[in-house]
């Protein structure tokens, strides 16, 4: 049976990671960039980090951050997966020697596959909506603009909400998904009932795909 990772991004309080984990979350995103209305420190990220139960992975999400915030979050958080959102090159993310993956904003007339083949260290590519400067916009991208085969595995992201969850999954069907303001009352305020029903949404649509 497919199962399709589910990521929660932009935690801030301990009580939203909890009902994260306990709502299905395979793994929870701390946003370290400054001007994020989501933003926690590297310190606060690792408060958080340590409510996660085993096998729940956190993410630090980085911007253009530099050689010595990438090694202050090595060391204090080794095993969190990174995911670099800015104008990070490929040998950039490569350097630091650490598991990552790569947002890639999607627009038309954006090659996915070029992109995927100038990122071959990346373990998935997370495809958000294009905008200006950084971090998601809460909107949906178009879904058609993503090949039918990606050499890496894809992080559906972009407005994802427990409305349209089951639709993105069943028609792109993507490795993982990633949900934000999806599921908030407020930036940066998780709402514990709709983690709930995004987790569930996913899991609906992985009965789906699995009997087809």
């Amino acid at each position: 049976m497919t199962r399709t990772r589910i990521k929660i991004c932009g935690l801030t309080r301990e009580c939203d990671v909890e009902a994260a984990a306990e709502a299905g979350a395979d793994a929870i995103g701390f946003v370290l960039y400054p001007k994020s209305p989501r933003h926690v420190s590297l310190a606060r990220a690792a408060e958080l980090a340590g409510r996660l139960p085993p096998f729940v992975t956190p993410v630090l999400l980085f911007v253009n951050a530099t050689p010595g915030e990438l090694q202050a979050a090595r060391e204090m958080l080794p095993l969190a997966l990174w995911q670099y959102h800015g104008d990070e090159s490929p040998e950039q993310c490569a350097a630091a020697g650490h598991r990552w993956m790569r947002a890639a904003r999607m627009a038309p007339g954006f090659d996915l596959l070029d992109f995927a083949r100038r990122h071959p260290g990346a373990c998935a590519l997370l495809l958000d909506t294009a905008v200006e400067g950084y971090g998601g916009s809460g909107k949906v991208f178009d879904w058609s603009l993503i090949p039918p085969s990606v050499p890496l595995p894809v992080v559906l992201s972009g407005g994802l909400n427990p409305a349209n969850v089951t639709d993105g999954v069943l028609r792109v069907r993507p490795w993982a998904v990633d949900v934000s303001s999806g599921v908030e009352s407020a930036k940066g305020i998780k709402d514990a009932a709709l983690m709930r029903r995004f987790c569930q949404a996913v899991r609906e649509a992985d009965e789906r795909v699995a009997a087809a």
